[in-house]
């Protein structure tokens, strides 16, 4: 990592939308903490992508190749033709193709471990609840850490809409692809699902390892081997090795449809959660609405020397320029103190955490999210704490 006067330097990439109101506020509780740290600002989304053709300019990779470390906001993404329509005048029909620059960060840097802690903060009034025996209301006490293979699966970019003739001629050689053979090309497209041994492995000892280092009793790989038997199946297959290692922690599998149905029957049952991109994408977001919603979501992607840190919502363009600002940071805050552990400055993050429980718990600085409000402009008039007075009602608890 470079360093000046031994500070870490943080690749600052806030992206579009509210990625541009939620880095800010979380850098300022960071260094509210005593975290003491030099930041270098970066271009990354959708400005870049209409102006320069590439929302992943080179200059910010160089920067990520040099400091090793990044928080990210969050970036505008659209589908491939309406991204090809927005782009300037000058750089139209050059056969230019939009590609999420995070996924292209991820595959850039080889960030393949993903790791999305899903937990509940206490007084949340968002927190799930359900009835219990007799009528009573639970809310349950959940503690999940999703691994989600980060670089592979279905958002490794293996794809085709017209494939080429040798590309058709491949697939001809599977016997499950008859029924398609006689599909004209601009009718067909392909996507592919692809896992390699050792990135199954890789995540699925980094799992273990966290839970045998945070107490977790299970882990579970969340996929769908009974019809991605090959897929689904190497990560099954990997996991029932790679337990043996760990005779203390019990290995459960589950298919993601019924997991998806589970969650909401008994959360508080699972502890570190293994899975493919795809399907990781998906239990990470519902779990996340268990205990708060996106506006709770925090993030590490983390390869063997770079990592970047960043909340798993979206850009939401409609309030990235309403003033005050009224979107919910702590996503970003929480990436930040997920940041820190891999520091290691956990007391500075623990500090951090305490204080957001200690705001959450009594209720008195609830942005527009945590109070059900409709977003928007007069949200601050209905009673809703702005996205600067929650960071600075943190700030506060920290000097307590």
């Amino acid at each position: 990592m470079n360093q000046s006067v031994n500070k870490p330097t943080i690749v600052s990439m806030p992206g579009d939308g509210i990625g541009k109101v939620v880095l800010p506020a979380a850098i300022r509780v960071l260094e509210e903490a005593g975290f003491e740290a030099e930041y270098v600002h970066a271009d990354i989304g959708w400005q870049f992508w209409c102006e320069e053709g590439n929302p992943l300019p080179n200059r910010t990779i160089e920067l990520l190749q040099q400091h090793k470390i990044g928080l990210f906001g969050a970036i505008t993404s659209k589908p491939k033709n309406e991204a090809a329509k927005e782009l300037a005048p000058e750089l139209q029909d050059k056969g230019l193709t939009y590609y999420s620059p995070i996924v292209e960060l991820r595959q850039k840097f080889q960030l393949d471990i993903c790791i999305r802690p899903c937990q509940t903060i206490p007084g949340n009034p968002l927190n799930f609840i359900r009835r219990g025996a007799g009528g009573a209301i639970e809310e349950p006490d959940i503690d999940v850490v999703i691994f989600r293979q980060n670089t592979e699966g279905l958002y490794c970019g293996v794809e085709w809409t017209n494939p080429p003739e040798n590309i058709r001629q491949a697939f001809n050689f599977h016997p499950k692809f008859k029924d398609f053979a006689g599909v004209p090309g601009e009718e067909l497209a392909i996507s592919s699902r692809i896992f390699t041994l050792a990135a199954c492995e890789r995540v699925l000892k980094e799992a273990f390892s966290y839970a045998d280092k945070h107490g977790y009793k299970s882990v579970t790989i969340c996929e769908k081997p009974n019809v991605l038997r090959e897929t689904s199946g190497m990560l099954l297959r990997t996991g029932q090795r790679i337990q043996k290692e760990y005779p203390h922690i019990q290995l459960w599998d589950t298919n993601i449809d019924a997991m998806m149905m589970w969650i909401t029957k008994n959360p508080e049952d699972y502890g570190v959660i293994v899975a493919g991109n795809m399907f990781g994408d998906i239990i990470s977001d519902g779990f996340a609405g268990l205990v708060g919603g996106l506006g709770f979501a925090c993030s590490a992607n983390v390869g063997k020397e770079v990592a970047v840190f960043e909340p798993t919502h979206g850009s939401a363009p409609k309030y990235g320029n309403l003033v005050p600002a009224i979107v919910n940071p702590l996503a970003m805050i929480l990436s930040g103190c997920m940041l820190l552990e891999h520091l290691g400055e956990m007391e500075k993050s623990a500090a951090i955490r305490r204080a957001i429980n200690g705001i959450v718990s009594d209720g008195k600085a609830y942005t527009y999210d945590m109070l059900r409000l409709k977003g928007g402009p007069d949200a601050i008039q209905q009673g809703a704490a702005s996205t600067d007075q929650l960071a600075a009602a943190i700030i506060e608890r920290l000097g307590r």
